[in-house]
């Protein structure tokens, strides 16, 4: 479930960087689950995608063949998340009704059933927002879209390594509240790349390690008054999601040297790895201006840097 969860994330990541997340303009639990079959439904569709402002003004005379190529992504991201539901829910109906599964256990299972669908509720939010005021997401709701899919993950995985046999690790507490501390700020760095996706924000400014030759962007603090600023300009977001990544960089350097000595040294050395990395993906991204590839790529290289710290955390959770 947890490698479902991460294609799901990549997926989606895939219909942001193709534009295609605003060409299905509704949102049909059931039915939704068809593509169109025949070419008078696709015309239907595409008829739809035309009342938009993103077909008025940014793809305006657009060929069917090529909405068909964005609806596909979209429509490939719903239904990924259908079969999700299904995975996991008809196994955990089995393992509740063959009574393998305790009440505690059970609690957190639903749960996260709940918190599933939920996400689905909270992608359609999301579409919500471009299809009548503006010609894209908002990045708001793209990141709190992302952010529930990640802590869904997290959950899943934390669960996951709660019921894999294995042995337990010495530490202090100290290294526990560390491990825990790398763990938010690699979800927080996400979500400030959530922003970055949801202004487009990693096509400009493709110079490293200044950007445009300064530290401090042009433009930064230059848009909409007050904090506001930090997640509505593409200088800002992109220069936090710079300083995201350094400061979780330092932090796992800190992690490994603290770590090395003690049982925990293995997890520490992957976390290392993983952000290491992550670090040199991050700027080959940004200095090739995102191409696609390398989107999903630094993408998947986040979810696995959280696992890491997940894993790491994890095993040193009885010190806390």
């Amino acid at each position: 479930m947890c490698s479902l969860v991460a294609a799901m994330v990549i997926v989606g990541g895939a219909t942001r960087l193709t534009d295609s997340g605003l060409s299905i303009t509704e949102w049909r639990p059931v039915t939704g689950a068809v593509p169109p079959m025949n070419e008078a439904a696709w015309l239907e569709e595409f008829e739809k995608y035309k009342a938009i402002p993103e077909y008025q003004e940014v793809n305006y005379g657009m060929s069917l063949e090529h909405f068909k190529e964005i609806y596909w992504w979209e429509w490939g991201h719903r239904f990924l998340g259908r079969i999700i539901g299904l995975a996991f829910f008809f196994p955990l109906v089995f393992f509740v009704a063959a009574k393998q599964v305790g009440r505690s256990l059970g609690a957190k299972l639903f749960g996260l059933f709940f918190l599933g669908g939920l996400q689905g509720a909270l992608g359609w939010y999301m579409v919500q927002s471009g299809l009548a005021d503006r010609v894209d997401v908002s990045q708001y709701r793209l990141a709190a879209h992302l952010s529930l899919a990640i802590f869904l993950f997290g959950l899943m995985f934390w669960l996951a390594l709660d019921l894999w046999p294995a042995k337990k690790i010495s530490g202090s507490k100290t290294l526990f509240l560390g491990a825990a501390a790398l763990s938010a700020g690699v979800f927080a760095q996400m979500m400030l790349g959530a922003f970055v996706a949801g202004l487009r924000a990693g096509r400009t400014f493709n110079t490293w390690p200044l950007m445009d030759g300064k530290f401090f962007p042009d433009g930064y603090f230059a848009g909409a008054p007050g904090v506001n600023d930090l997640f509505e300009t593409i200088a800002a977001v992109q220069f936090n999601h710079r300083i995201g990544a350094y400061l979780v960089a330092v932090g796992a350097v800190w992690f490994y040297l603290t770590a090395r000595k003690t049982d925990a040294g293995s997890r520490a050395r992957l976390l290392a790895a993983a952000v290491g990395l992550q670090v040199v993906l991050g700027i080959w991204t940004v200095l090739a201006a995102t191409p696609i590839a390398l989107g999903l790529l630094h993408q998947a290289g986040a979810i696995g840097v959280f696992a890491a710290a997940l894993y790491a955390a994890h095993g040193l959770q009885d010190k806390a």
